[in-house]
């Protein structure tokens, strides 16, 4: 159950930061011997992670229905109040029932991580920032999660156009040279 399901259910409630709305994701919920046991995160450090406007008020309904008072109170919680397991959140989501209406069964949760990375990219954030909130160790990882359509790699031979019309002058180009 390890990575970011995980790490949801290892969320408390001093993980999250309202003012600048970041979660500090340090630990992760794992399968162990006798069920369901915390440990750190899979790169084994914490890492700050954006909580973007859609999900704040999902954020703040939270908050506001468990003990703020207890930094340690576990922002989400299973039927019972205990550790969030991979399957009662693919039930509580409905996520097989979802996943074959929209005609994507052969989709993943994790495929989720790699989209909001992708969509983080296409946005602008640099790849050594996509790293940190991934908690990748390299580079070469983050990479591999981001997938580009069509239409990005035709708007990078745009915009290496438009850039190359901004730098040539009527005598020709002006190359840089380092």
């Amino acid at each position: 159950m390890g990575g970011a399901i995980g790490e949801v259910s290892g969320v408390r409630v001093g993980d999250i930061d309202t003012r600048t709305w970041t979660w500090t994701a340090r630990r992760q919920t794992t399968p162990s011997p006798g069920g369901l046991a915390d440990k750190g995160t899979k790169g084994k450090r914490a890492r700050k992670v954006p909580i973007i406007a859609e999900i704040r008020g999902l954020v703040s309904n939270r908050l506001a229905a468990v003990d703020t008072d207890d930094p340690e109170a576990r922002l989400f919680t299973g039927p019972r109040g205990g550790r969030i397991s991979t399957a009662v959140l693919r039930d509580a989501t409905h996520w097989d029932e979802v996943v074959t209406q929209l005609g994507y069964e052969h989709l993943r949760r994790h495929d989720l991580r790699h989209t909001g990375l992708t969509w983080m990219a296409d946005a602008g954030v640099p790849v050594h920032v996509l790293r940190k909130i991934a908690g990748h160790g390299s580079l070469t990882t983050t990479q591999r999660y981001l997938h580009p359509d069509l239409s990005a790699i035709a708007e990078a031979g745009n915009a290496l156009s438009a850039h190359m019309a901004a730098t040539w002058s009527p005598s020709g180009p002006q190359l840089r040279v380092a």
